[in-house]
């Protein structure tokens, strides 16, 4: 395809786009381990309004970046769909990191199998089966939190610089192993010059620390830990309820932001 073809001459264009981030925009405990049911918690954001608000933000301005990336503009809007659908939630949690937005939550009061027994019961429904999920919203439980607050404090502990998350972003965004994508060579192609950009900043500006650019890698695989699903339902079902990602996704790409 044209992209594939022309991927060597904008390849080299993702390295400047990148670094472009720096001038474009003005430790949690470990889960205790025996008895499973602190995981299982249901956790909510103790201001969602203003968590919401923030992350939001963060979102905009993360598809902001994007759209001023030429190499992800030169790709058919299908790819680009298909790119952005995949990664919007570990792009926001990168955002959240570099603009140390900072999570508090509180336990959500979650009836017990004998109030919704009992509760059932007067109402004259079915009782819920032990061990059977109910019916209503997915809140985020303990752990999903952990994960998240988890991978905000990686972040914040190697004090990632504003290029080293532009080079992040660009190495999440340009995933070439997604099904349905025509232009993978030349996805492949970025997303290879964006790590070879990190190492070199990196070898650059960290020199005492030969482990950096592997410490910055676990960032990611941190990432890929994460669902969108409890991004979603924490962020956005609060002050928006239960939004389809894939539309408002497709309408702010398209938008002039």
């Amino acid at each position: 395809c044209r992209c594939c073809a022309e991927g060597r001459r904008h390849s080299s264009i993702l390295y400047s786009i990148l670094r472009s981030e720096e001038r474009a925009v003005p430790p949690a405990r470990p889960a205790p381990r025996g008895c499973p049911c602190g995981s299982r918690r249901r956790l909510a954001l103790r201001s969602p309004q203003v968590a919401c608000k923030a992350a939001s933000a963060v979102l905009v301005k993360t598809l902001r970046f994007v759209q001023n990336v030429p190499c992800f503009q030169e790709l058919p809007l299908e790819e680009q769909l298909l790119l952005v659908r995949s990664c919007w939630a570990p792009l926001l949690l990168l955002g959240l990191a570099q603009d140390r937005v900072h999570l508090e939550t509180v336990e959500s009061a979650e009836p017990s199998m004998l109030q919704s027994i009992l509760t059932a019961r007067q109402q004259g429904e079915r009782a819920p089966a032990p061990g059977r999920p109910q019916h209503g919203p997915h809140l985020p439980s303990a752990g999903d939190i952990q994960a998240i607050k988890g991978f905000l404090a990686k972040c914040w502990s190697l004090d990632i610089s504003t290029k080293e998350y532009a080079y992040l972003k660009g190495t999440v965004l340009f995933n070439p192993d997604l099904p349905g994508l025509h232009c993978t060579q030349y996805i492949e192609g970025l997303q290879r010059e964006a790590q070879q950009a990190l190492n070199e900043h990196v070898r650059l500006i960290h020199r005492g620390d030969e482990a950096r650019f592997a410490k910055l890698n676990v960032v990611l695989s941190l990432l890929r830990s994460i669902n969108a699903n409890v991004v979603a339902e924490l962020f956005f079902r609060p002050i928006i309820g239960a939004v389809n990602m894939d539309d408002m996704l497709l309408e702010m790409l398209c938008a002039k932001l």
